[in-house]
């Protein structure tokens, strides 16, 4: 108590700094920027990837299998409201991911773990579910010598799921001595 009687304040106590936590918050920062930039030149340059999107909706770089051609989509309305929701949701995702840099910087581990692992999950499925397998399988997209995601796509699926997987190894201190959030 204080002398006017007033409670002191309490002092929020942070865990000890460790190379893994360092680890975390530098793996998660380099997703961050990295689908930040990927964003933002999708902003700049809308025109690039836009042709890229078309070109695998439209399925005309591929074998043009009767059997797959079917699953084409050529309207250009549709093509391009595609490419918009792929920018939002990067740009969603690299928001996420520099929150959850913020808190492992501030040592918030649960939180930034929570938030960062939600990041981690939208790039996952962006690249995986949306690039992979139905950009990469349903639209044929392995078929197409110029138009061809799947290494990139996989690459970015691969470090975000090792980045995911760093992030949730245990730290070594105990659960009680970091509090939960529950919000």
């Amino acid at each position: 108590m204080t002398s006017t009687g007033t409670p002191h304040p309490t002092r929020t106590v942070h865990p000890p700094h460790t190379a893994l936590t360092l680890a975390a918050t530098l793996l998660t920062a380099t997703v961050a920027l990295y689908i930040a930039l990927v964003a933002l030149g999708n902003i700049t340059d809308f025109d690039s990837n836009q042709q890229f999107v078309r070109h695998v909706l439209a399925m005309d770089t591929t074998f043009k299998d009767d059997d797959l051609m079917w699953r084409a989509i050529t309207s250009k309305g549709l093509q391009d409201t595609a490419y918009v929701a792929i920018i939002a949701w990067e740009t969603l995702a690299a928001l996420v991911l520099i929150a959850g840099t913020w808190l492992w910087i501030r040592r918030d581990l649960e939180l930034a773990r929570r938030i960062s692992t939600y990041g981690l999950l939208m790039l996952m499925l962006l690249f995986g579910a949306g690039f992979i397998a139905v950009g990469g399988e349903w639209f044929a997209m392995w078929q197409s010598e110029d138009w061809n995601g799947l290494d990139a796509a996989t690459r970015v699926f691969t470090l975000s799921g090792l980045v995911l997987l760093v992030i949730h190894l245990p730290t070594g201190t105990s659960r009680s001595a970091v509090p939960d959030d529950k919000s």
